[in-house]
């Protein structure tokens, strides 16, 4: 997953993109971060942090991994106790077949392992796995109809679908055998310290000499770390033993049943859980800078660059003054709505005595394109209306050109308030804009 930072920024930008009306203004936090000297991930980070101020966000986040984390705890206990549960149900009797009680105790989980393992070679990049995503997914640990739970569980989705997570989840299936088995481990334990068993072995099909060999083999692992291994003549007295045995050959017993299942059980499971949680390291989600909606910000951060020790004042460029020429004119909102319908009136006379024709909102690609055929069938002059708190970006400035490169009369424009915010001081954003449109020789509605 993201880490927290990142996920609580990441929160931040689908809240903005939502209109979310937040704890501090996000515009004021990114002019106020302008001069800060960091990396853009630190500022984007620092930004993120202080839109949240009163600890909403963060908590909301902190809310569902909290969740998650304490099914993940309460799934690894009951597993343990059923462990331990079924293992002390197994071992009831006095006299215990030592190869029917090893497979009980690894057969079925080998099996298991070894399937992860192909599935893991065969499945190589593959997304997680829709039902256990489904499973953990956040909708089923958090309700809320709220903006805040909403997003939040939105962003905790698209995580959940990131190729990286199935070494999340693959993990926490490891988690879980690990936990069965510590409860198996606990419980021979506990009974072998509390009772006394007797080992045995009986087969129709094998002799004598081949259990010698597998009980060889299966020994020689356990034995590498200290474990007692059967000798030749415990093998022999413990075929078909129905009353107690010798202690000596009864713990050697146990000391391979202990030191099987933590060699062949715990420790190839615990090696796969580390081999995944690793790999969940390196596949770890990053923040995607190249976001448009980073872009803007970053672009913004960087479009003043003041050196303090040898700062020398310079006449900032002006636009030059819009010049309403007496032909056909066209009036267009660049992405945003207004509430006047006749905005365009401040253009002077010519837009006050008669009634341009009205092309409507350029918001995205099909809108452009329409535009610009138009323009090149009318011989039009173009006014075009763009909200004061909009950034002069590298995306606005190129749809700009492209309208002053088709448009016949030119271009030109009128930046627009809103009646609530009249009262702002967007002197410094004028300025951008001054900037901006002085390059392109493009007039501005005073």
């Amino acid at each position: 997953m993201l880490s927290k930072q990142d996920q609580l920024t990441e929160l931040v930008r689908k809240l903005e993109t939502k209109n979310h009306v937040f704890a501090t203004d996000p515009l004021l936090i990114t002019e106020r971060l302008q001069d800060e000297q960091a990396t853009p991930l630190q500022k984007i980070h620092r930004r993120a942090e202080r839109i949240d101020s009163n600890g909403n966000l963060a908590g909301t986040l902190n809310k569902i991994d909290g969740r998650i984390k304490g099914i993940i705890l309460i799934m690894s206990i009951a597993w343990c106790v059923s462990g331990f549960l079924g293992l002390f149900a197994l071992l009831q009797s006095n006299v215990v077949n030592f190869f029917y009680v090893l497979v009980c105790l690894l057969g079925f989980h080998t099996l298991m392992l070894a399937g992860w393992l192909i599935f893991t070679i065969i499945n190589r990049g593959s997304q997680s796995p829709s039902i256990i995503t489904s499973f953990i997914s956040p909708k089923t640990l958090i309700r809320g109809k709220d903006d805040v739970t909403q997003a939040a569980v939105e962003l905790y989705d698209e995580q959940l679908q990131h190729t990286g997570m199935r070494w999340y989840l693959s993990r926490f299936s490891h988690q879980l055998w690990l936990a069965t088995l510590t409860g198996m481990l606990f419980a021979i334990i506990f009974l072998l310290i509390v009772r006394q068993y007797s080992f045995s072995w009986e087969s129709t099909l094998l002799s004598d000499q081949a259990l010698m060999t597998l009980t060889h083999w299966l020994g020689w692992l356990p034995s590498l770390v200290g474990f007692n291994v059967p000798d030749a003549e415990a093998v022999v007295q413990s075929r078909l033993v129905t009353d107690v045995m010798p202690l000596s050959i009864a713990r050697q017993w146990a000391s391979l049943l202990v030191g099987s299942l933590l060699m062949y059980g715990i420790v190839p499971r615990a090696i796969a859980w580390a081999f995944c949680a690793v790999m969940f390291k390196r596949k770890k989600m990053k923040l995607d800078l190249n976001l448009p909606y980073y872009q803007k910000i970053i672009s913004f951060w960087q479009r003043k660059v003041v050196d303090k020790d040898d700062f020398v004042e310079k006449v900032q460029p002006v636009a030059p003054k819009a010049k309403v020429t007496q032909g056909d004119k066209l009036v267009a909102l660049l992405e945003y709505k207004h509430h006047d319908p006749t905005w365009y009136h401040a253009a002077g006379e010519p837009f006050i005595s008669t009634v341009p024709e009205d092309f409507g909102i350029l918001d995205d690609r099909e809108d452009m394109d329409r535009m610009l055929q138009y323009l090149e069938n009318h011989n039009v002059q173009v006014l075009v209306g763009i909200h004061a708190k909009a950034l002069p970006d590298r995306g606005t400035m190129r749809k700009l050109d492209k309208l002053a490169t088709h448009a016949k009369q030119g271009v030109i424009v009128q930046l627009l308030q809103d009646t609530d915010d009249l009262e702002e001081d967007n002197s410094a954003r004028r300025q951008q804009w001054q900037t901006a449109l002085a390059e392109r020789n493009i007039g501005l509605v005073s």
